[in-house]
């Protein structure tokens, strides 16, 4: 339930030492099939579908395989008498933070650790369905690093949405807040602000060095030292400053908010997404209803099942435990309100918090907490790419975006627990073995 940013990591470079015979192979135009297709912008089902793809990856056409005939020279991918969905949307991940390993444990690993469990985590997720991923934060630059193998061929997992190094206040929850000042560094952790001028600076940095979002810290956080989750840590004057140059470069804003404070404070600051949101009260509702430009919010309701069971095994302290149980049903409490009010939600995971493979549990959480099972699979992929800015290329099985495509055995609208355990997974046109 919360970045607590990794003191103990400093990986450096990606160094994946796979060497993985990933080389694109000829390009070919393709068809895929099933039984069903869901469209999650009608909420329709829709029979014997046949998706036909381009040598780029995209949909070009969408048709009746009953009827049409293609070509001997299509490679046809027949997922068989299953339910097709597009390839889902996680807003909130850390790939470089292996769940199993909490507290001061990370001590017991090298710097460059972090980075290659990162290679690992990403191909659970693909492989649990999650074709796209937005990872908020990352020690050096990790969640960079892997984008670019997996996009030039040297690893296989989702499309990632890299933040590089989350931005926040000294002493909050996006420093490092585990270890006495003689085992620090001399200057400030990457990301680390405290004017309006820093603050700027830092959104650029991260920009130049390959960020596609913003992250920030605008309250304590559960799994951080000496802070509170209610606590606010940036004004609504410095989330402004953030949210205006990032908008400024094209790119948007997330913000590790669960004070209601520091929620507020947000949405009035133009932040695109709050993280969380686990405290919020009803003047926060009202205000990201009612907001011109849109805000989503993305809460991690699932999670604590996880951290609550195997937390303790796996080193995590008990303060970060206790403040884990005094939110955690709050949380869940306002995810109702919120989805009751109207407010635009997005599927996040926090995985890395909870093991990566395992994020498909939160769908049947999210329906427990007043959501339909549609309302959940479109919070992670029609919302989800809307909220990204990215609605022309995932998010959907439509033409012109690309054919991310998952396969489950029966109907999602009827048992959402079908997402736990996904069958097939095609990203790009290609599938996944």
């Amino acid at each position: 339930m919360g970045y607590g940013v990794n003191f103990l990591r400093n990986a450096g470079v990606l160094g994946v030492a796979l060497a993985l015979s990933l080389a694109p192979a000829q390009a070919q135009n393709s068809v895929i099939t099933g039984a069903r297709m869901l469209d999650v912008l009608t909420g329709k089902m829709i029979d014997n579908p046949a998706i036909f793809v381009d040598a780029d990856g995209r949909i070009t056409s969408i048709a009746d395989a009953r009827v049409v005939r293609w070509s001997s020279d299509t490679k046809h991918i027949d997922l068989g008498d299953r339910t097709l969905l597009p390839g889902l949307i996680d807003m909130h991940v850390h790939l470089d933070s292996p769940a199993d390993i909490g507290g001061y444990r990370g001590l017991e690993f090298t710097d460059s650790f972090w980075g290659m469990t990162a290679v690992s985590n990403a191909r659970a997720m693909l492989d649990a369905g999650f074709t796209t991923v937005r990872n908020v934060g990352a020690s050096n630059r990790n969640d960079i690093g892997l984008k670019q193998a997996i996009d030039n061929g040297y690893a296989v997992g989702p499309r990632i949405v890299p933040a590089g190094h989350a931005i926040g206040a000294t002493g909050g929850h996006c420093d490092s807040t585990f270890l006495p000042p003689s085992m620090e560094k001399d200057a400030k952790v990457e990301g680390i602000a405290d004017s309006v001028d820093e603050l700027r600076y830092q959104v650029r940095r991260q920009r130049k060095y390959g960020a596609e979002v913003i992250k920030i810290c605008a309250t304590g956080g559960v799994f951080s030292r000496n802070t509170e989750p209610g606590q606010q840590q940036l004004s609504e004057e410095h989330m402004r400053v953030i949210a205006d140059e990032a908008h400024q470069w094209g790119i948007r804003v997330a913000a590790h908010a669960h004070g209601g404070d520091g929620i507020k404070a947000a949405i009035k600051a133009g932040i695109d997404t709050i993280e969380h949101a686990s405290l919020v009260d009803d003047e926060g509702i009202k205000l990201a209803v009612a907001r011109a430009r849109p805000v989503w919010f993305s809460m991690d309701i699932y999670n604590t099942d996880y951290t609550q069971a195997e937390g303790a095994k796996n080193g995590v302290l008990e303060d970060n435990l206790r403040k884990d149980r005094e939110i955690a049903q709050i949380q869940r409490d306002n995810f109702r309100k919120a989805h009751k009010a109207g407010v635009k939600m997005v599927f996040g995971s926090d995985a890395g918090v909870m093991p990566h493979g395992d994020i498909g549990k939160q769908f049947r959480t999210m329906v427990e907490y007043g959501m339909t099972p549609l309302e959940a699979i479109q919070a992670a992929s029609r919302n989800a790419a809307q909220a990204l800015g990215r609605d022309k290329d995932v998010g959907a099985i439509e033409v012109g975006r690309f054919a991310d495509i998952i396969a489950v055995d029966g109907n999602p609208l009827k048992d959402v627990r079908e997402l736990e355990t996904v069958d097939a997974v095609v990203k790009g046109g290609k599938q996944i073995r």
